[in-house]
């Protein structure tokens, strides 16, 4: 797909304020579940995430606090989101549990993230894969969890870097401990590397039509390995597509960014973080207008 920045975003930003007012129709599901690469994972369309302005187990979710949390993460799943995105930085295991609890296991997906740097957390041991996912099993209130990532990945080698996490990873998707694994990715180096790696499932990739908080001050480059990583079988996890919240008060360049991620037709998840309860609907509703066309 080869995609003219500017025309596109001065096309898109003009027609996208009457998308919203077209009328719902039947057929068009912004939830529906769809397939997350070769995972064998079947995720909605539409996923929350819960990190936020988030660092050191803190989030937009966790300063709420835990009712308002709960309460948040219920009314994305009762408005049909089936896709839950956590990790140890932001702090929202518990929320995310909490406010699932009693929900049928099987009916929702939770993805979480390792991180294996300096800071981000407040202990400074970075003990093996293992140990961390016990807990975070423990945090999430739940036998298995679905898919885990490396978190912020931005060397081009980060295979070698990483490799003995990754291969315990691997033996605990063979013990059914998980069922997927893969990458939050934070350069284009890192991406590239993605291609090539018969290890990773699933992507985390930044991509707006803007450059915002992005590997990429241009979409072109992203939008060809995203190509990349879907003839490659990868799973693909759309993030920052309204630039980490930049966007919130300006729904033309959401609309925008929902044209260019469903026009690539490659991107399998719209992961977006929600502080409001009527962003969910409201997402919901943008993203089925696009979708009529």
């Amino acid at each position: 797909m080869k995609v003219n920045r500017r025309q596109f975003i001065k096309t898109s930003v003009a027609g996208a304020a009457s998308l919203l007012f077209k009328p719902a129709t039947a057929d068009v599901d912004p939830f529906q579940r769809v397939a997350l690469g070769r995972t064998g994972l079947m995720v909605s369309r539409i996923a929350m995430g819960t990190g936020v302005k988030a660092i050191n187990r803190q989030s937009n979710l966790t300063r709420m606090g835990m009712e308002a949390a709960k309460s948040l993460v219920r009314r994305a799943y009762d408005q049909g989101v089936r896709f839950f995105d956590c990790a140890d930085t932001y702090g929202t295991h518990p929320h995310v549990a909490a406010a699932l609890k009693g929900v049928p296991r099987d009916s929702y997906v939770l993805s979480t993230k390792i991180w294996l740097r300096p800071g981000g957390i407040p202990e400074p041991e970075r003990p093996d894969a293992d140990v961390v996912i016990d807990r975070f099993r423990k945090e999430l209130n739940t036998d298995y969890i679905d898919l885990i990532q490396l978190h912020c990945m931005f060397e081009p080698n980060w295979p070698q870097l990483f490799r003995r996490q990754m291969d315990i990873l691997e033996t605990l998707k063979d013990q059914g401990v998980i069922r997927g694994h893969g990458v939050s990715v934070h350069s284009l180096f890192a991406l590239q590397a993605c291609v090539y790696e018969p290890w990773v499932d699933t992507v985390h990739v930044r991509i707006n039509p803007f450059g915002d908080k992005m590997d990429a001050r241009e979409p072109e480059p992203v939008i060809a390995l995203i190509e990349q990583l879907h003839q490659a079988g990868k799973g693909i996890i759309g993030m920052k597509l309204i630039g980490e919240g930049l966007y919130r008060n300006a729904p033309e360049k959401i609309d925008a960014a929902l044209k260019l991620v469903l026009g690539i037709n490659k991107v399998d998840v719209l992961l977006v973080g929600f502080d409001r309860p009527e962003q969910v609907e409201d997402l919901g509703k943008r993203v089925a207008a696009v979708l009529r066309g």
